[in-house]
């Protein structure tokens, strides 16, 4: 339907456009509307003053006669009937008056449609579509295959020629169909109709093959299917089975192993009318493989080796072993890897093709080599005689242990039971292992246990007093030994010490006690429990000092206690500038001729023929502090001085003070000198040091008296004076002293020095243009000048070549 009204549209469009050219020449225009075989409905323009219209068709190359019809003048549109098919006419239309005069006339070509075809035969071999069968008709280019049901379903499918198909159709439908001719002028009226049914829907076949003799086929039932038939031909072979069934599934029996069968097949409805076809392909499963052969592959084996003979119809194959391991091969071997020792693997093989696998071969036994005992040990109940044991190990004929000393001898022992006896000789290593064997060869190699007999007894044991509770054992090394234990004891007490080097110190042990030593070589099994003990005596034990007194100011009383049967004893008093000591076999000595200003540690220290002890703790005994033997006093501003003394003996801190009736200064330092500030000038000051000690003892020292200097003058002044003279001008402290004047200058210095109690003197001869630095100083009682008196810069200038004016430029502190 949509192929005609589009095909039919493009002609109308194209008659409009020709119309519309007519009409732009006399406003009258003729179209074709449609066409069939036998007739044409036209359209046309309406034409004022037409009381109706003629329409001529007048074929274009025949003699067929013209036809034509007349309309009224309200009609716009008309149709001419008994019209020849396939013939192409020339369509005139003519608008008349009342009088029947031509007012305007328009015209067109079109062809007519050819014959209506009919059907000679319908019928449907595939469940989708049905091939119609027809007679052809001159001057059809394509012809239109109609197909219609009962519950609207509508079709048109073109085509060249007879016969023709409609596809997409519905299986076991009941279509009607009908056939209409195309040319260019369009299509005939539908032929007379027929009807026809599709066929029944192909069979959706499964196929398996459970085993390598059994296909068997299943499928959904079909709708309005009554019997099912199936076809089996096996591939490259004439011999086939068809079986006709009312059921859904269809097993094929005593097939052959491994072979490719086609399967083709259909369902019959009731009017005995067979339905779509399918065709498949099922293989059925390989044979089982036969003369299977397993072997462990050569040397060392790393691998089991699986052969067998390939069967038909079989892509690949799966060896299986009881271990669960396996491999798989397009061939006829694989290599089942990797194994391990102690294995007993039962194996088949399985073939394999898309139906699945085969039934398993034949189970084959193979046994591995055997694994190396677990776990293996030695045991020596008695020195000399070793049994070497091991765990037990599964599929094993017999053992062979291999003993080898580490100086290169080797036995060997060959038993099916789990231990061997060798004789061991103390003091040496033994290497162990063991082997297990069976028909596949041995294991690999086990542990190789290490295993040192009981070692010799040291023969040159020394033992010596290094400190007064420690005594130091030491020995040669003897074959064997891994650790050596020392043991000292002394009645119940025992001190334990242990090492791998043949040196052993045994400290924290009693004082003046007699040790019985001895040295005991281990390994890690035991120890040499014979080896002959050593005596040694530690040394005397350390008095404890009870008192000290100082009987006067050279002599001292010590008295101790002691827990040594009988000792010598010493007592020394030692500073750090003296010594002395006393000697005693009792509990108590005198010390003679110590020193003022010292600080005495004083210890006792016991002495016996095994050694000496530790000395005592120390009992400190101090003196007073000396007085410093020089003491000096430097003025080094107006107000403050440094006083410098020489270290005295005993003394860690001092105190130095100055007085006076106007005020006094103190200072504390651990140093032999100290900066004192706060001095008055010109004053006299007492001085006195204090000496302290490290533990608070004083010794009061007196010196000589320090007067401090004269007071530096205030308001120094400069003024310019006659003659290039200078005039230097300051206010002076109380008291009579001499003072002096200093000018310095680039180019020359002057000084001047005023009388005592004046505060001026005056500079002749002075050079201009100069800065100067003034300085005013007292004089001290040998003469000296003060040097820490504040300095003023000056600048003199010049007034042709006598001094001009005398500028202030400020203070200047002390070079």
């Amino acid at each position: 339907m949509e192929s005609k009204y589009l095909y039919r549209t493009n002609i109308v469009l194209l008659i409009i456009t020709v119309s519309q050219i007519c009409a732009a020449q006399n406003d009258f225009s003729l179209s074709v509307f449609t066409v069939t075989s036998k007739s044409m409905t036209v359209r046309w323009s309406v034409h004022t003053g037409a009381s109706s219209y003629k329409i001529t068709a007048t074929p274009k190359n025949s003699p067929v006669p013209s036809v034509f019809a007349q309309f009224s003048g309200s009609t716009v549109m008309g149709s001419v009937n008994s019209l020849s098919p396939n013939t192409v006419y020339r369509m005139r239309v003519e608008a008349m008056d009342n009088a029947v005069n031509v007012l305007r006339s328009a015209e067109t070509e079109e062809t007519t449609a050819p014959e209506v075809p009919f059907i000679l035969q319908a019928y449907s071999k595939h469940s989708d579509s049905i091939t119609v069968e027809f007679g052809q008709v001159i001057g059809a280019t394509g012809y239109i295959l109609r197909a219609e049901t009962d519950d609207g379903f509508f079709s048109e499918t073109p085509v060249l020629n007879s016969p023709g198909t409609v596809i997409n159709l519905q299986p076991y439908t009941q279509y009607t169909l009908s056939v209409m001719s195309l040319n260019t002028g369009g299509r005939s009226q539908p032929s007379l109709p027929m009807t026809a049914r599709t066929v029944l829907v192909a069979l959706e076949l499964n196929s398996s093959s459970p085993s390598s003799d059994i296909i068997v086929v299943s499928w959904n039932p079909v709708d309005h299917a009554v019997l099912y038939t199936l076809c089996l031909i096996m591939e490259g072979s004439d011999t086939r089975v068809k079986l006709n069934t009312s059921e859904t599934n269809m097993t094929f029996s005593a097939l052959e192993p491994g072979t490719t069968y086609s399967i083709k097949a259909n369902a019959w409805d009731a009017d005995g009318i067979q339905g779509d076809d399918i065709t498949i392909s099922q293989i059925t499963r390989p044979t089982v493989p036969g003369a299977v052969l397993v072997q462990l592959m050569p040397g060392r084996s790393v691998g089991l080796e699986v052969f067998w003979v390939q069967v038909q119809g079989a892509n690949w194959y799966i060896a299986l072993s009881s271990t669960g391991q396996n491999c798989s091969s397009l061939d006829a071997y694989c290599v089942i890897s990797p194994l391990s020792c102690g294995q007993n693997h039962t194996v088949t093989v399985i073939a394999s093709n898309d139906a699945g696998p085969s039934e398993p071969s034949n189970p084959e036994d193979v046994l591995t080599y055997p694994c190396p005992p677990e776990l293996v040990w030695i045991e020596e109940p008695t020195a000399g005689n070793c049994s070497v044991m091991w765990s037990e190990v599964s599929w094993v004929d017999f053992y062979i242990a291999y003993v080898k000393r580490d100086d290169g001898l080797e036995e060997q022992c060959n038993t099916t039971g789990t231990d061997c006896q060798f004789n061991c000789v103390c003091g040496y290593t033994y290497f162990t292992t063991v082997f297990a064997y069976n028909q596949a060869g041995s294991s690999p190699p086990g542990q190789v246990l290490n295993y040192t007999t009981i070692p010799c007894c040291p023969g040159d044991v020394f033992v010596s007093l290094i400190s007064t509770e420690t005594l130091e054992i030491s020995w040669s090394s003897v074959r064997g030994a891994e650790i050596y234990e020392t043991i000292a004891a002394d009645g119940p007490e025992r001190i334990h010490c242990s090492d791998t080097a043949p040196v052993c110190a045994l400290s924290d042990l009693t004082c003046d006690s007699l040790y019985s030593v001895v040295v005991r070589p281990c390994n890690d099994i035991q120890c040499n429990n014979t080896c002959v003990p050593h005596t040694r005596r530690t040394a005397p034990c350390a008095p404890e000092i009870q008192n000290v007194t100082q009987v006067d100011s050279s002599t001292v009383q010590v008295s101790w206690t002691s827990a040594n049967t009988q000792a010598n004893y010493t007592v020394l008093a030692v500073s750090g500038t003296d010594a002395f000591s006393c000697s005693s076999t009792g509990t108590s000595c005198t010390i003679r001729n110590v020193t003022c200003g010292a600080t005495y540690d004083i210890s006792t220290t016991s002495f016996t023929e095994a050694g000496r002890s530790l000395p005592s703790y120390s009992v400190p005994l101090e003196t007073g502090p000396c007085c410093p033997d020089t003491l000096s006093v430097e003025q080094m501003t107006q107000a403050m001085t440094n006083v410098v003394w020489s270290p005295a003996i005993g003394a860690q801190s001092y105190v130095t003070s100055l007085t006076s009736p106007r005020g006094h200064a103190k200072c504390h330092t651990m140093d032999t000198h100290c900066l004192m500030g706060c001095i008055t000038c010109n004053t006299h000051y007492n001085v006195s040091l204090e000496a302290i000690s490290i533990t608070g003892h004083k010794t009061q020292c007196n010196y000589h008296g320090f007067s401090s200097s004269g007071c530096c003058p205030s308001s120094v002044k400069l003024y310019r004076m006659a003659n290039n003279t200078l005039r230097v001008y300051w206010r002076s402290s109380p008291g009579l002293y001499n003072y002096t004047a200093d000018l310095y200058g680039t180019r020359s210095n002057y000084t001047c020095n005023a009388q005592q109690g004046s505060n001026s003197c005056d500079v002749d001869e002075i050079l201009c243009g100069e800065v100067y630095t003034v300085v005013v100083a007292p004089l001290t009682q040998d003469g000296s000048k003060v040097t820490f008196c504040s300095r003023r810069l000056y600048s003199v200038s010049c007034s042709g070549n006598s001094v001009g004016m005398v500028i202030y430029r400020g203070r200047r502190s002390v070079d």
